[in-house]
């Protein structure tokens, strides 16, 4: 464990601080562009890399291609606290579903400060209709974090895009406690934005299904922001056993493990 001043209550800043609770934090970052360079390689001509899906720079996308005829496509929207990472941390997170015959997408999208969460959900909303007009069949959005909160959003009743199911990781779904944090000086989260932006304030669509992912051993404020969505939307939700933040998405590299499973069921 990293040094850590004591517990007060209550305490925003440490209810959202991940790193400071999961050994070897720091190591984290490098391991997975490493990785996820290394995947994009293996593929060959199936990755097609940064695929203009709007105006801005950081609006861009990696497809990646099953062998063969795709059965549908998964939408992986990354974490960061909306504003740290891109898509190149991240690819190697599409093994599973690729293994299963799904193509891939993984957005960058703009960070903050330069966009407001609302932003970035218009910016992944147009990648979803992209990715739809590149890979016919069933989208499944899903997403870790802030891409958590991201793919909630895709399944908002207010957000209207082609996706059958979402599969939220580790959601920030009630975003007014992050109004008290230290990183809402980059954020920008104001009480207007916390009401239309918290995917738990808003009905699911019809006609999307959604599950709701967390680890079990993740910080209390992440289990009860996945809960909160789970009973919101009258959905599913899993703790799984043994994992923290940001090991909580590794399944996503085996099609055989139970988040794929979910990501794909009813497919």
């Amino acid at each position: 464990m990293t040094d850590r001043p004591p517990y007060r209550w209550p305490d925003p800043d440490r209810d959202y601080a991940n790193g400071a609770f999961i050994p070897g934090a720091a190591d984290y970052p490098p391991r997975w562009a490493e990785a996820a360079a290394a995947f994009r390689q293996s593929l060959g001509q199936r990755a097609e890399l940064d695929l203009a899906y709007g105006p801005s720079p950081r609006e861009r996308l990696d497809l990646f291609l099953p062998e063969g005829t795709p059965k549908g496509v998964v939408v992986f929207v990354h974490g960061g606290y909306w504003h740290l990472f891109s898509k190149a941390h991240w690819s190697h997170y599409a093994a599973g579903p690729l293994a299963r015959g799904y193509a891939v997408a993984v957005p960058s999208y703009t960070l903050a400060p330069a966009a407001r969460i609302a932003e970035m959900t218009a910016e992944i909303a147009r990648a979803c209709w992209f990715v739809g007009t590149r890979v016919a069949g069933p989208m499944v959005v899903t997403g870790h974090s802030a891409g958590g909160h991201l793919s909630a959003r895709m399944g908002c009743a207010d957000i209207p895009v082609p996706v059958a199911r979402v599969v939220p990781i580790s959601p920030l779904s009630e975003l007014g406690p992050l109004i008290a944090t230290g990183m809402n000086a980059t954020l920008k989260i104001d009480v207007a934005e916390a009401a239309a932006e918290s995917p738990a304030r808003h009905r699911l669509r019809d006609g999307v299904s959604a599950h709701v992912w967390v680890g079990a051993e993740e910080r209390p404020a992440f289990l009860l922001q996945a809960r909160i969505l789970s009973e919101e939307w009258n959905c599913p939700w899993t703790a799984d056993p043994g994992h923290h933040h940001f090991s909580v998405i590794d399944a996503l590299q085996h099609p055989a493990s139970s988040l794929c499973e979910v990501l794909l069921k009813g497919l």
